[in-house]
């Protein structure tokens, strides 16, 4: 009985400790994020200011409304465990970038984004949203 009783409640402890389902995406097992093809080009984007950071393949290009070709340089792609990494290196200053799942909203257009977009580089960190060429945006206007 007593030895029921022990099994019964280390079962029950065990139970208790076992781990929920996530909820944020995370991967428990541990498992990068590959729900961005390697081949997809990535747009990042966002506003106030405005800036787009392009990435296709292993070269990217930063645009703002005051340089609209943008500036060229190297961006390594890794993956996380809920998302897209990028690092590389833009005027001398380090840059790196994420995009992470979740719906986005620019707050300026009806569109609707499949990702979440992080930019940092000199010290600021931009915010904004993120797609692919595979996974566009969305326009929610009424047509």
């Amino acid at each position: 009985m007593i030895r029921r009783s022990f099994f019964s409640a280390a079962l029950l402890l065990a139970a208790a400790c076992a781990p929920a389902e996530r909820q944020d995406g995370i991967d428990p097992q541990g498992k990068a994020f590959d729900k961005v093809a390697p081949g997809e080009d990535v747009t990042l984007t966002g506003t106030e200011p405005f800036w787009t950071l392009r990435i296709a393949g292993d070269d990217a290009t930063w645009t703002t409304p005051e340089n609209q070709p943008g500036v060229r340089f190297a961006a390594a792609r890794f993956a996380g465990n809920n998302g897209l990494g990028f690092s590389g290196t833009l005027g001398g200053e380090p840059l790196t970038a994420t995009l992470t799942p979740g719906t986005c909203s620019d707050g300026m257009s009806d569109r609707r984004y499949p990702y979440v977009a992080t930019v940092a580089w000199k010290g600021t960190t931009y915010k904004g949203c993120g797609h692919t060429s595979a996974q566009p945006f969305t326009d929610s206007q009424p047509q």
